[in-house]
Parts: C-alpha cells; sequence; structure tokens
C-alpha cells in the first residue's frame, strides 16, 4: 500500500473526489505543513497554524499509479490561484503536493512542469511529506456522511462531473 498526500482546497471536496477512484483504500481528511501540534479545525480556519487542509490518500499502486492521482488532483481544483479554491480564501485551502519519497517527488515535478509547459501558471507547493494530523471524526466522509449539506452540493458535484468525464477509466465499479 503507498500513500499520497494531497491538499486543494477544502478536504471535504478533495475526500469526496479520491474516494471515487479504483485502488483508493482510504481517504482521511486532516492536516499538515504548519507549526501547531494536533491542531483543530477551529484553529486551522483562524489562519495562525499554517496547517494546510490536505486528504491522506492509502492506494493499491496496482490499481492505480500516483501519476494518475497527481493527473486526478490537478484536474479536479485549480492550481493557479494562490491560497484560494473559489470562495475558499486562505493559507488553508492552498494547492500542495507533499511526497514521502523521491520517485513521488520527481512525478510531481514531471506533471508540474507539463502544466507549466502548456503555459498554466501553477501555483501549487511541494515539498517533503511533514507530520500528518488526522482531522476531528466529523470530517471523515463527510460529503457521503452529509449529501445535502449547502456547501457540499455547491462546490463537490462540479468536481464529481469533471472526474467522471475525464477519468472515467479510473473510477471504481459503482
Amino acid at each position: 500500500m503507498q500513500q499520497a498526500l494531497f491538499g486543494g482546497g477544502c478536504f471535504w471536496c478533495v475526500e469526496a473526489v479520491f474516494l471515487q477512484i479504483r485502488g483508493v483504500e482510504k481517504v482521511t481528511s486532516g492536516y499538515a505543513g504548519g507549526h501547531t501540534t494536533h491542531p483543530t479545525y477551529e484553529q486551522v480556519c483562524q489562519g495562525d497554524t499554517q496547517h494546510a487542509e490536505v486528504v491522506l490518500i492509502d492506494f493499491d499502486e496496482q490499481q492505480v499509479t500516483y501519476s494518475q492521482l497527481l493527473d486526478v488532483f490537478f484536474a479536479t481544483h485549480d492550481p493557479t490561484t494562490l491560497n484560494r479554491q473559489g470562495n475558499d480564501i486562505g493559507t488553508q485551502y492552498r494547492s500542495v503536493i507533499y511526497y514521502f519519497n523521491e520517485e513521488q517527488k520527481q512525478a510531481a515535478e514531471h506533471t508540474i512542469q507539463t502544466l507549466k509547459d502548456d503555459d498554466l501558471d501553477i501555483v501549487t507547493e511541494l515539498s517533503p511529506a511533514p507530520t500528518f494530523y488526522p482531522a476531528e471524526d466529523y470530517h471523515q466522509n463527510y460529503y457521503e456522511k452529509n449529501p445535502s449539506q449547502g456547501y457540499c452540493n455547491f462546490a463537490i458535484p462540479p468536481k464529481l462531473l469533471k472526474l467522471y468525464s475525464k477519468f472515467q477509466h479510473l473510477m471504481k465499479d459503482q
């Protein structure tokens, strides 16, 4: 089992996307990249911790590759806006890839360079994986548990439509 650690805005949205991908065994919403030990959601939202909302993805590389996960990541959020995704503004919503090894770093660098070669101004941070702090239980599988929540209804369906249209070959059998 491999792991990936991505931040692309609200973790509810990122989690909802990656839970649809075959080979993804688990997605855990949480916080990483800041200076506060065991931060709370409230602390992260205040912006003082410097943590990003992230998802830790456990995946089977026999079914989906890290590079494929990177493709999904970049296609389902805006990697050109600094510290912002849609109406969510703040450093906790930054686009970030935390890598666990040199292979992940190189794959991310390659993907970022490919996007830059297509004239995209990518602002995604690329850093070694810091300590990951799981978010509170009520944040886990949030969209699945709260499908009619207003923010989720606004933000997640467009991401899922992009996912379904572009990555049908990576989807779990429903």
